[in-house]
């Protein structure tokens, strides 16, 4: 029996479809070669490398040669006059702003301190001219961004990108810290938390690439947890999937800024590091801890050894829960490397249960204190629809 040719809409659709699905996965690894952007995607290699070439040709695409085991193969990426994202992290001390593109490579970035409790409005007028002033020094204008992600140390509501916990960061409570900073800049700004957007980060180009399912800890001035299940990240109702720095922990503790008695921060935060350590000429903040630690002093050691342990008691009750394949350990405290990621993994360990098929992991972040903000551009370049081409001169059907 023949074969009846299917009607030239229907070819052309399956076309625009198959085009469709090679820049998202693009856009979704950051670059691929053919060979597993075919396998990613389910079509052909021979298809693959049809629509690479009309991409190439609509100047949506950029291709280089590379070396993929042992052989020489063709790398593809977003080309990056598709457009550029802007990267922010807002932390309690300071703030990191990067430029990236859709490759996730970051092109030019800059971190500034922040006072204690710094203001709402300074600190985002701060990112607005640091954002113009990066974009400057690559030659690139607000008309090249494509959006902005936002990641902040608090619950984040992803559909109104409100902070969803009033207390934690004192004077941002019902500011819609995306709208504000879209109406400065006039592009699209995602809002999320940091743990959750390391969480992204990791999973997407890190240590939890290989893992469908994986949780990252956070363990910096406060302690959080973002989690991936299915390739997905879970942020809850309202964003407070994760705060595993408010699992009461000592009931006869300290009040935390949430208002609770107890919680995991008020054990091994800053304040309660800092008064550990006791007084130290030249230690301030965790930073100085740690480096000190590195350096051999004993006494810091022993305390991020000791919260590690504490950190690690609570993501055992948290890998309870979700049963992830790994467990990605970042933040400033996470420099610190063995000291801190191995007391925490025992004591992950002790608590989770031994699962012989598929064992838990706990290893250190592969993107270091970078996570949050590679995870920001991530947030930011996964939410831009990518144009099929960015030539309205070259007609693709045509090719």
């Amino acid at each position: 029996m023949s074969r009846r040719a299917a009607p030239a809409g229907s070819q052309s659709s399956l076309r625009e479809a198959n085009r469709q699905l090679v820049v998202e996965t693009v856009k979704r690894y950051g670059g691929l070669t053919q060979v597993d952007l075919a396998s990613a995607t389910g079509l052909s290699q021979a298809t693959v490398s049809t629509i690479v070439r009309e991409l190439l040709a609509a100047g949506v695409v950029d291709t280089a040669f590379t070396t993929r085991s042992g052989r020489r193969a063709q790398m593809v990426t977003l080309a990056r006059r598709v457009g550029l994202a802007a990267g922010v992290q807002v932390g309690h001390r300071h703030m990191r702003v990067a430029l990236g593109d859709f490759s996730h490579e970051i092109l030019v970035e800059q971190t500034l301190p922040l006072p204690v409790e710094h203001r709402l409005d300074t600190t985002l007028d701060r990112v607005a001219l640091l954002v113009v002033d990066l974009l400057e020094r690559v030659g690139a204008s607000l008309e090249d961004v494509v959006g902005m992600g936002v990641g902040v140390p608090a619950p984040v509501d992803a559909s109104t990108g409100m902070i969803s916990v009033h207390g934690v960061m004192p004077g941002w409570d019902d500011v819609h810290v995306g709208q504000v900073l879209s109406k400065r800049l006039n592009v699209p700004v995602y809002v999320d938390n940091d743990a959750n957007l390391a969480a992204l980060a990791e999973s997407e180009t890190g240590a939890a690439r290989a893992y469908t399912d994986s949780v990252f800890v956070r363990a910096s001035y406060g302690v959080g947890a973002g989690i991936v299940i299915g390739g997905q990240l879970v942020r809850g109702f309202a964003g407070t999937a994760g705060e595993i720095g408010h699992v009461v922990v000592r009931p006869a503790g300290e009040q935390c800024r949430c208002g609770n008695v107890g919680c995991l921060d008020t054990v091994v935060g800053s304040a309660a590091l800092l008064r550990e350590v006791g007084p130290l000429p030249g230690v301030a903040n965790v930073r100085d801890v740690v480096q000190r630690a590195n350096q051999g002093d004993e006494r810091c050691g022993d305390v991020i050894a000791h919260a590690g342990s504490t950190i690690g008691m609570v993501v055992a009750g948290l890998c309870l829960g979700v049963n992830p394949q790994v467990v990605v350990v970042g933040g400033e405290m996470a420099e610190a490397g063995e000291t801190l990621i191995a007391p925490l993994r025992a004591a992950v360990q002790r608590g989770a249960l031994p699962n012989s098929i598929a064992p838990l992991d706990v290893v250190p972040s592969a993107l270091g204190t970078r996570a949050e903000v590679v995870g920001a551009l991530v947030m930011a370049l996964q939410s831009t629809d990518v144009p099929l081409s960015v030539d309205e001169t070259v007609d693709v059907e045509g090719l």
